[in-house]
């Protein structure tokens, strides 16, 4: 039973939980605590949201579903008593502990802490060296350097996505604290516990004075009806906005042009690939040799609907592709050519040396074409991003476990 929920086992979903939000908003370690009517639907709401927000990225977590109102179905884990705590703004207890630092200044790279948590003692910050040194053991799995690695990177992603999404709706994460888990059943470190606004400082515009978390119920002089119902609104404000997270702000598309039929198979590996960050994609046949005018009305026809873009050129041996497209679209082009093993070498060189004027690039595998794109749109779509961002931790993680394997294969 902790200070906002309660956690039940399932007896029907074995290896899941059930994490129930209660009414009670608490600080200080529960110094100051007060119900507050309808705070456990809009908890859960706000947790359900951005769980889901950083599943569909790709984070393992432990949420599994929204199960009514007030609780969602996790995965069961056993918690590393940890709160990583992340900050990209100096405010609030910061200040008190680093005396001299001036409120505002801003952390690049982002400040990683963490706590230890222990009420009685008012969580102790803790050090790296103090959490190996505690070799925690959960659910078989000793807590040891790989596995702190795997959550300090973790936190410092996990922020970046949801500092990206809340700038969507021109609001700032100033800081948020997170735990994390060990999945009883698959013994996977997965982010945990909830992500709600007692979780995060938020300012809308940058602005302290407009803040919407959870500090303003902290800094209550007294505790009134009237200050509760304002804390209420900020916390219900927050709720509504997180959904709008969840929706893409700009959709883009990819259209690769082929030059012949027998590139399909190429073309299909980049669409492929297009799905994994959900950007659609659309296949096109046309030859810039054979029927120049049918290329350029087909580029006219995606030039015309207003919806960001980006055109990839396959074309084996002479790309006449690629460059033709660049020389006469405003829009980004990438060369894929599907290189063969008899002249590939020669091949190359039409879609790598291009005439003045022209700015596509060549990328030849497939797959790395489809993130060069992701990458371009996650400029201005936060959702792709979250997806690219998602992945370069999760092979990270595969590496960190592979060396760990490996280290202790060999030992």
């Amino acid at each position: 039973m902790g200070k906002t929920k309660q956690i039940f086992e399932l007896v029907d979903e074995p290896g899941y939980v059930l994490v129930q939000s209660k009414d009670q908003i608490t600080a200080g370690n529960a110094v100051r605590k007060d119900q507050m009517e309808g705070k456990a639907a809009i908890a859960n709401k706000t947790t359900s949201c951005v769980f889901k927000l950083l599943q569909d990225a790709g984070f393992k977590t432990a949420f599994v579903r929204q199960h009514s109102e007030t609780a969602f179905v996790a995965s069961r884990c056993e918690m590393i008593p940890i709160e990583w705590v992340c900050r990209r703004i100096a405010t609030g207890s910061f200040l008190k502990r680093n005396p001299g630092v001036k409120e505002g200044y801003r952390f690049t790279p982002l400040k990683m802490e963490m706590f230890f948590k222990d009420d009685a003692n008012n969580d102790p910050q803790w050090s790296e060296e103090q959490l190996l040194a505690a070799g925690f053991e959960l659910a078989g799995l000793t807590i040891g350097r790989c596995e702190v690695d795997i959550m300090s990177k973790s936190t410092v992603a996990i922020f970046e996505v949801l500092e990206k999404a809340w700038a969507t709706q021109d609001c700032t994460l100033v800081d948020m604290k997170i735990e994390f888990g060990v999945n009883v059943t698959t013994k996977e470190i997965v982010l945990a516990d909830v992500i709600d606004n007692d979780s995060w400082r938020l300012w809308p515009a940058g602005d302290r004075s407009q803040q919407k978390d959870k500090q303003v119920y902290r800094d209550l002089k007294e505790v009134t009806p009237e200050a509760m119902q304002m804390v209420k609104r900020n916390f219900e404000w927050v709720a509504e906005r997180v959904k709008l997270l969840l929706e893409s702000q700009a959709k883009g598309r990819v259209v690769v042009l082929m030059g012949s039929t027998s590139d399909v198979a190429h073309c299909e590996k980049i669409r492929k690939a297009c799905g994994s960050y959900g950007i659609p994609c659309h296949l096109r046949v046309t030859s810039a040799h054979k029927g120049p005018d049918e290329t350029l009305r087909i580029k006219a026809e995606y030039e015309g609907d207003g919806i960001p873009t980006i055109f990839v050129a396959v074309a084996g041996r002479s790309n006449g592709l690629g460059p033709v497209m660049s020389g006469n679209t405003a829009y980004p082009v990438i060369n894929c050519p599907p290189i063969t093993p008899d002249w590939g070498a020669q091949d190359i060189w039409s879609s790598l040396r291009m005439p003045s004027g022209l700015g596509c690039s060549t990328v030849l595998s497939p797959e790395a074409a489809a993130q060069f794109a992701a990458q371009i749109l996650g400029l201005n779509d936060h959702l792709v991003w979250l997806k690219l961002r998602a992945s370069m931790l999760n092979t990270w993680i595969s590496l960190k476990q592979a060396d760990k394997k490996l280290q202790e294969c060999s030992l």
